[in-house]
């Protein structure tokens, strides 16, 4: 719910049971069950019974802009402690054969199109990734790290100055998963 006046503007988030919102100045933590994330705010929150409030006196169109932003991100970052965002990639090659794995915080593709070099894609810290047999699945309770991390991997198998008509090997991105819904790009 988003109310304004002329000299200032608020939204409002719910907030379910069993999720626990600290504000300490600029930073807001929200944990459940023992996974805890963290955003810094630029503008002013308070916590009021079961509701965050984000607001700011005086807002220009971009403070606007940015209050709707930031409200975004932690109703994210609620949803994915409820359930985890998942992305699935899948892995295709048509020429040679790649071995993928994981290795801590990389994940490493071998032979692809043949070379002899290894690729390495970045995983940051809290995203889960699993290899099973042609699909790849990344999740995470924080929807930026999965994103980015499916996009690392994503990215790792790019192929320059080759026809891409031809040369279709690669990682790709094929499902996304917010909350219990499915998206097929």
């Amino acid at each position: 719910m988003k109310k304004t006046s002329r000299k200032k503007i608020y939204n409002v988030i719910e907030v379910p049971e069993g999720v626990n919102v600290e504000i300490d100045g600029k930073e807001m933590k929200i944990s459940k069950g023992g996974e805890e994330l963290k955003i810094i705010l630029q503008y002013e929150a308070k916590k009021e019974n079961h509701k965050i409030i984000v607001s700011c006196e005086n807002p220009s169109k971009k403070d606007k802009k940015l209050i709707n932003t930031t409200t975004a991100h932690i109703k994210n970052m609620i949803a994915g402690l409820e359930k985890k965002f998942v992305y699935k990639l899948q892995i295709v090659s048509v020429h040679f054969p790649m071995n993928v794995s994981v290795s801590n915080d990389e994940f490493i593709i071998k032979n692809f199109l043949g070379e002899t070099k290894e690729r390495k894609a970045k995983i940051l810290d809290g995203v889960e990734v699993k290899v099973e047999g042609e699909v790849i699945t990344v999740a995470s309770s924080d929807k930026e790290k999965a994103g980015q991390t499916a996009g690392n991997i994503e990215r790792a198998t790019k192929i320059k100055k080759r026809d891409v008509r031809i040369f279709q090997d690669g990682i790709y991105i094929t499902e996304k998963m917010k909350g219990s819904k499915w998206r097929k790009k």
